[in-house]
């Protein structure tokens, strides 16, 4: 199973007491992998950010950061359905298994509901990219020039941009399908290398002058891992799909859609949630606030990325355990995996903060690059409330069920009306705050669902 504990040290004294740490600290090949590719982006991430510091203007950093936020539209488009299709894989793999080969064995039923499974979110993805390109492109360009910076290149790599993540949004489904059948090992293993070659294009594009054709390069990389991990590493996992299965059935109304349309319209609202802390500093305080924000989010972003590795990983294992009936071994689990995670998001926010901290002090110049320590901290203290919520989804979304979807819209337009009035008007600080208000609303209702949701469905 790939929850084993890693044994990549070797047989030595030392290789054993890393092995048996890493087994208490529940880090498999899958979190192994994530943690890898975390702690290069926390290496290198400082690099990123003095380079992009010293070689962009205040207004391209600002546009390059603001790009980001834009894309991050095709939540509107993905609906969420990734989550979906994670969790019901997960659920039908609980009867299957990849041979050495890479082929798909084990019950027929099963193998033929997740073909259905499958067939079904590649062309629905495919629609989704069409649309995102029409509609992204244009709305995107209306948007960046509706002020006027004449000194910034913007609208080529803009569009090359767009194209590049609408393909990426296509293959979304993909890479979920391949995790909820437990393949997550070997997806962060990818992703390492994807890291890997990400930072080399990036930092070669931004040497080379590039500018704002550093996110095309990125863009561009993350394409070319993932054409390769589908079509040499995964072609024979995928072959069956093209072809109809023969028997076994699944039910979009039944099995899909009740978990479906609450998450779409979670999804909807998420944009206002989380990507528009950057573009209301950029239309309100102008781009050089703007690229203060996209730089301390991206610190905040990458921490919760890191913390989510231990959890994040273990849902195809979340859902084979429901789809047993373990509910023992799905609390123990559970529990044990986000505990680890929330304290590792605690102390990272409380030493990456105390570094900004230290550094406002010795005045170091590259420090303005951020936002000052007190609205860097209301961001970090609501990242780690927002991490204990996302722990109590991952475990309720393991039984095939979206019951936080009244929470999840009534919060992210919470947080997208606080961005907007108190952004507007106090800036950082005021977005930081209204942020944290809105999390702590979210962690105590949450945490009264998890209690009643668990008792009934194990109960039952």
């Amino acid at each position: 199973m790939e929850d084993r504990a890693l044994s990549l040290f070797g047989t030595s004294h030392f290789g054993g007491w890393v092995t048996a740490l890493f087994r208490r600290a529940e880090v498999d090949r899958a979190v192994y992998f994530a943690l890898l590719t975390r702690g290069w982006q926390l290496l290198t991430g400082p690099v990123s950010l003095i380079l992009i510091a010293t070689y962009f203007s205040l207004e391209v950093q600002g546009f390059y950061y603001t790009f980001g936020s834009v894309l991050a539209l095709q939540s509107f488009f993905e609906l969420g359905f990734c989550i979906v299709i994670i969790n019901v894989a997960s659920h039908e793999w609980a009867h299957l298994r990849l041979e050495p080969e890479g082929t798909i064995a084990g019950n027929q039923a099963a193998q033929s509901r997740l073909i259905i499974l499958g067939r079904l979110i590649f062309k629905w993805y495919l629609v989704l990219t069409v649309i995102f390109i029409l509609a992204v492109s244009v709305g995107g360009y209306l948007f960046f020039a509706s002020k006027p910076y004449p000194g910034v290149d913007w609208r080529f790599p803009w569009i090359v941009l767009v194209v590049l993540t609408s393909l990426l949004l296509w293959m979304m489904p993909f890479n979920a399908l391949l995790e909820g059948c437990n393949q997550v090992a070997q997806v962060n293993r990818l992703k390492f290398c994807q890291g890997l070659l990400n930072t080399l294009a990036l930092w070669l594009t931004i040497r080379l002058g590039g500018d704002l054709w550093a996110g095309v390069a990125v863009a561009s990389v993350n394409l070319g891992c993932n054409l390769y991990l589908l079509l040499i590493e995964y072609r024979r996992f995928f072959k069956p799909f093209f072809h109809p299965p023969q028997g076994g059935s699944i039910s979009w109304r039944d099995e899909i859609w009740p978990m479906q349309w609450r998450l779409a319209l979670s999804s909807l609202t998420s944009y206002l949630g989380w990507s528009l802390f950057t573009p209301v500093m950029f239309y309100y305080h102008g781009a050089t606030v703007s690229g203060q924000m996209g730089m301390t989010w991206f610190l905040v972003t990458g921490l919760q990325l890191t913390a989510q590795a231990w959890v994040f990983t273990k849902i195809a294992r979340y859902g084979m355990l429901v789809a047993g009936k373990d509910y023992a071994e799905l609390d123990r689990y559970w529990l044990r995996t986000a505990g680890i995670s929330l304290v590792a998001i605690s102390l990272g926010a409380i030493i990456v903060w105390s570094l900004i901290y230290i550094l406002n002090i010795l005045q170091v110049s590259f420090v303005h690059r951020l936002l000052a320590p007190l609205p860097t901290g209301l961001f970090f203290l609501g990242a780690i409330l927002m991490h204990v919520s996302q722990c109590q989804s991952v475990y309720l979304r393991a039984h095939k069920q979206e019951p936080v979807m009244v929470l999840s819209v009534t919060c992210c337009l919470l947080i997208g009306l606080a961005t907007w009035l108190f952004g507007s008007r106090y800036g950082p600080t005021g977005a930081g705050a209204g942020y944290l208000a809105v999390m702590v609303l979210t962690v105590i209702w949450e945490t009264f669902i998890w209690f009643r949701c668990r008792k009934v469905w194990h109960a039952a």
